[in-house]
């Protein structure tokens, strides 16, 4: 089972996380799962950017991204060679350190 570590963030997941999925899971759901308040605005369908992260470690150990996911990216605040929006992430077989961005688009968020 691939290896998930969160990096601290200020807001959204302040002490960092760590955790095992299952191999293909959905990385969006599974940080909702585990208490990572991502912003996820469209309903994970690919349809904003709410959910962007930036994978540290592991990249290259998941599918590429497809040309709707490259189009929503370049919308994305803090945009970088490693960014992916998160509700389109399949877990591969390696270990992932992903980053929550300090910003989304938002200009508010609905608090849940």
């Amino acid at each position: 089972m691939p290896e998930i570590r969160v990096l601290p963030h200020d807001k959204l997941c302040p002490e960092g996380l760590s955790f095992s999925v299952a191999l293909g899971a959905n990385l969006a759901r599974v940080l909702l799962e585990h208490g990572v308040d991502l912003e996820h605005a469209c309903g994970l369908v690919c349809a904003c950017t709410t959910c962007h992260v930036l994978i540290r470690e592991g990249f290259a150990s998941l599918e590429p991204a497809e040309d709707q996911e490259d189009d929503m990216l370049d919308r994305a605040w803090g945009l970088s060679p490693h960014s992916r929006l998160s509700c389109q992430v399949n877990v591969g077989t390696a270990p992932l350190v992903v980053e929550l961005p300090r910003y989304t688009i938002n200009h508010a968020r609905e608090e849940g």
